[in-house]
């Protein structure tokens, strides 16, 4: 009788933080396990923007450089001395390939023999949202759970560029989850970039 107590104390206890923290409990689940949804090799890169901000384009999918929570660190893009389109971020440099210049666009073939990848992931948790009221369409979403775009590349001489970006998800009673990339300010937008063994 007292385990059974003791356990039923426990459940509520947890059911009460998660509708309390849920957000920060989803969140520390997904630094170990996340749910990929997609995953495909990518061919062309190009940018908009003027070397900081603007955005990436990965074969089709856009991916914002303005939204950055990076500790106030901004990657930027551009050409090298020897005409490479590369990405810098913390002294470090990485090329993605032979800058191609398009109408307003920078951009580049990926090298045959780079290993490339744009994914998407997303909570294995998601959070309860029950008590938000959107006063002004009426509908508020019931639970909500983070949305991760990842881009990977790495090239022979084991350079390597990951690039993490978070959104947030939401859905509604009758229409399931938007598939919409929603905004936080402090939350989301672009939240890592790790470039390992490349020229600085």
């Amino acid at each position: 009788m007292r385990k059974a107590l003791f356990t039923l104390l426990i459940v509520i206890a947890l059911a009460i933080l998660w509708l309390w923290r849920g957000r920060d409990l989803s969140t520390l689940v997904d630094r170990f396990h996340v749910i990929q949804t997609s995953s495909r090799p990518i061919k062309a890169i190009g940018y908009e923007g003027s070397e900081t901000g603007g955005l990436l384009h990965v074969d089709g999918t856009d991916l914002s450089l303005n939204e950055v929570e990076l500790g106030g660190t901004q990657p930027s893009v551009g050409t090298t001395k020897d005409g490479q389109l590369a990405l810098s971020f913390a002294g470090k440099v990485f090329p993605f390939g032979s800058a191609l210049s398009q109408d307003e666009r920078l951009s580049a073939n990926v090298s045959s023999g780079d290993a490339t990848t744009i994914s998407i992931e997303h909570s294995a948790i998601p959070w309860p949202n029950f008590f938000e009221t959107n006063w002004m369409t009426g509908r508020s979403p019931t639970w909500k759970r983070h949305i991760y775009q990842k881009l990977t590349l790495k090239k022979p001489t084991g350079a390597k560029l990951e690039m993490l970006w978070r959104y947030e998800e939401y859905f509604y009673s009758g229409d399931g989850w938007t598939g919409a990339l929603m905004t936080r300010p402090g939350w989301t937008g672009l939240i890592r970039v790790e470039i390992s063994g490349a020229s600085r």
